[in-house]
This record gives structure tokens, C-alpha cells and sequence, in this order.
């Protein structure tokens, strides 16, 4: 079977399987890989879009993040902007990272497509990290053609804040 005719059925499959899930669309954004790793896991994934990512074995909510690239980093962006700082680490703490009691952060492989290396940071060690690199940026952020919000947890605070999974 050529290249073509493999990657349609393994699409078609994969959508099926998705859809009979109910765990939604796995071609959208890194969807796919917040899949794989709540498999690896044993989390339940969620099934929408927008909110957690899945559900750890106690039913609370969960995050996500995973690269590709040479390094483990995890990128949080397009995050929306409150009208005053005081609402938007609030926002922050309680309704976009806070809420999460647990993060993971994966470095897949570029060509085998398995979880290279896997980190866990609970939700206040996001907060501590990224709050400061968020609330930074606020002040000039309003005023640029897409003022959404987004940092990275390098791979340098990953492992000095992070518990290693794999």
C-alpha cells in the first residue's frame, strides 16, 4: 500500500476510533498527543476542546503540554487579557493554570512520535513560573494587533521544578 492510501486509512481510523470515544477531534491543535499521553497515564480523556485535557484517576482536571523540538519546554499562550493586572492574575491563579491541579509536560520524538521524556509540575509551580512572565508583558500587551497572553516553562525550570515520569 503506497504512502497515500496507509495515511487516509490510518486517518479514517483514528477519527472513528475518536469519534465512538467521544473524546472529539484528534487532528486539532496537539490534540492527538494530549491523547496519547493521558493513555499513558491511565487518565480519562476529556471530551471537548476548551477546559481540561483529560481527568486523573481522582476525576480532577489535568493539562497538557508537549513539544517536538530538541528540548522539553512547555508553551502556554493565547491566553485572554483582563481589563486590570489585579483580574488578570486572578484569572490566572484560579480559572486558566491554578485550576489544574496537575501539569505534564512531554518532549515527543520527531520521527518515532513516542513520549521521549515526560515531567509533572503541580498547578502552583506553574503559577510561580509563568505568573511573573505573564504579568510582565501585561502592561504592553493590549496594544498589539493579537493581545492574547502566552510564556514558556523552559526546559532549565522543567527540571529544576518538575518531578520526572519518564
Amino acid at each position: 500500500m503506497n504512502y497515500e492510501k496507509r495515511f487516509k486509512a490510518a486517518y479514517l481510523e483514528l477519527q472513528q476510533v475518536c469519534h465512538e470515544a467521544a473524546w472529539g477531534d484528534p487532528f486539532s491543535y496537539a490534540r492527538a498527543k494530549e491523547m496519547f499521553m493521558a493513555i499513558e497515564l491511565g487518565h480519562s480523556i476529556a471530551d471537548t476542546l476548551s477546559g481540561a485535557d483529560a481527568y486523573n484517576q481522582h476525576g480532577e482536571p489535568v493539562e497538557y503540554k508537549s513539544t517536538i523540538g530538541k528540548s522539553i519546554s512547555g508553551t502556554y499562550n493565547g491566553i485572554s487579557v483582563l481589563p486590570t493586572e489585579g483580574e488578570q492574575e486572578e484569572y490566572l491563579r484560579n480559572k486558566k493554570l491554578g485550576c489544574y491541579p496537575d501539569h505534564y509536560i512531554a518532549r515527543f520524538g520527531r520521527e518515532s512520535g513516542v513520549i521521549e521524556e515526560m515531567y509533572h509540575l503541580t498547578g502552583e509551580q506553574v503559577c510561580e513560573i509563568l505568573i511573573p512572565k505573564l504579568l510582565k508583558k501585561y502592561p504592553t500587551q493590549l496594544t498589539k494587533k493579537d493581545p492574547r497572553l502566552g510564556a514558556t516553562i523552559t526546559k532549565t525550570e522543567i527540571y529544576k521544578h518538575g518531578t520526572r515520569i519518564k
